[in-house]
């Protein structure tokens, strides 16, 4: 029963944050709201929706390992396998403005994670600090947005009575998916004996990531150049700072030693992917295949120890 709730959770977070992405993406166009902040703000933060659940529904049931590790895995699985997957099917430039800007402030924020956690615990006022710099950081993409502005790709638009359909839908089944999530992976780690630090890692961050890999993989078959790595890198962004940061406002974390381990690991994993976009400013098929390899060499860690 444990597992069919996990699907059924999954099944709800990777459609519901469909239906807010298109039900948003259509208010937003019909508000006049530029497509580059579409892409920048609406998008990213939806295809983030089922991480915030999860990791928001686990902060508040307690589950701290959860909480953390949902993000943690999310974000080392959005830069190796999201990336990787999208530069095997088709190499891609890479967008000067993400590898200046957003590439260099994802390893920022991830460096200060790591500090943050050090002690053991994510506390409230941390977790204001990383709201704080969600804030900062979304002004910043608004005005870099509205200073360059760009005519992208035409949104699908519904009708605005159905645009709120979708919004409210979507939510619903977000934050209802999360709760199952949580409350089934919980349940199978412990069935199992393993830790819910493992379970956060891999099967929920996995499941929470799939919005971002299918919205960057149909970007990369269109050609969108460098709207998947942006799409991971942003997503990544907002994941540290407004998931864990409105985690932690409202459940101070304990943080356990491994998952400081696993912060240096998604940290080192920024890093590669900067070191990948800095070279030719492009993402070929080798380096999407070292990103997929990494991730696996990861996975395999995690169950050796």
């Amino acid at each position: 029963m444990d597992f069919v709730k996990l699907l059924i959770g999954f099944v709800l977070l990777i459609k519901g944050a469909d239906f807010f992405v298109e039900g948003s993406s259509s208010l937003a166009k019909i508000m006049k709201i530029p497509a580059v902040i579409i892409g920048l703000t609406i998008v990213a933060m939806g295809t983030s929706a089922p991480e915030a659940s999860v990791s928001i529904n686990a902060a508040l049931a307690g589950n701290n390992d959860i909480a953390i590790s949902n993000v943690i895995g999310s974000n080392i699985f959005n830069g190796m396998i999201v990336v990787g997957v999208c530069a095997i099917l088709r190499k891609f430039a890479v967008n000067k403005d993400i590898a200046n800007r957003d590439l260099p402030i994802n390893i920022l924020v991830s460096i200060i994670l790591c500090f943050m956690i050090m002690d053991g615990t994510l506390s409230r006022i941390e977790g204001i600090i990383l709201l704080v710099g969600m804030v900062l950081f979304i002004l910043m993409m608004v005005r870099s947005a509205l200073k360059n502005r760009e005519e992208g790709e035409d949104v699908k638009t519904i009708s605005l009575p159905m645009s709120f359909v979708y919004i409210i839908g979507g939510l619903i089944g977000v934050v209802y998916g999360g709760d199952l999530v949580v409350d089934a992976a919980t349940a199978i780690a412990t069935m199992f004996g393993l830790s819910q630090n493992f379970i956060g890692l891999t099967n929920v961050a996995v499941g929470t990531s799939l919005p971002e890999l299918v919205t960057s993989v149909v970007a990369t078959r269109k050609g969108e150049s460098g709207l998947a790595l942006g799409n991971a890198v942003g997503s990544n962004i907002f994941n540290i700072l407004f998931i864990l940061g409105m985690s932690a406002v409202i459940s101070p974390l304990t943080v356990l030693s491994e998952s400081l381990v696993d912060g240096i690991i998604m940290l080192a994993t920024g890093g590669l992917l900067y070191v990948f976009a800095k070279t030719k400013h492009e993402m070929n098929k080798g380096e999407g295949i070292i990103c997929i390899l990494v991730y696996v060499a990861y996975t395999v860690f995690l169950f050796v120890r």
